[in-house]
């Protein structure tokens, strides 16, 4: 079965980086597209970055230039890298393919930016 299994989160202050991993099995990793997600406390989960199976990027407006998503196709992982983080970027992180309603999803990883 799909496994996706996320790592890297934790307790950051403003301005720092964090680098989020993702380590799928069970899939065809190379030809599907890879999704990152968060989901504050009280918010929805929303779409934060995207990586077509191409390597093709898309990214939320709010994390533009400050978040970098990237794959490797050989290890089947996906990262999340997270530079000036603000305190509003604190939410689970979740690793994603397949879109958010009929896809696959990591158990998340908690990243808390505060100081």
């Amino acid at each position: 079965q799909v496994q996706l299994v996320e790592s890297g989160g934790g307790l950051v202050q403003p301005g720092g980086s964090l680098r989020l991993s993702c380590t799928a099995s069970g899939i065809m990793f190379n030809i599907y597209a890879m999704n990152w997600y968060r989901q504050a406390p009280g918010k929805q989960r929303e779409l934060v970055a995207h990586i077509s199976s191409g390597g093709t990027t898309n990214y939320a407006e709010d994390v533009k230039g400050r978040f970098t998503i990237s794959r490797d196709n050989a290890k089947k992982m996906v990262y999340l890298q997270m530079n000036s983080l603000k305190p509003e970027d604190t939410a689970v992180y979740y690793c994603n393919t397949g879109g958010p309603t009929f896809g696959y999803w990591g158990q998340g990883t908690q990243v808390t930016v505060s100081s």
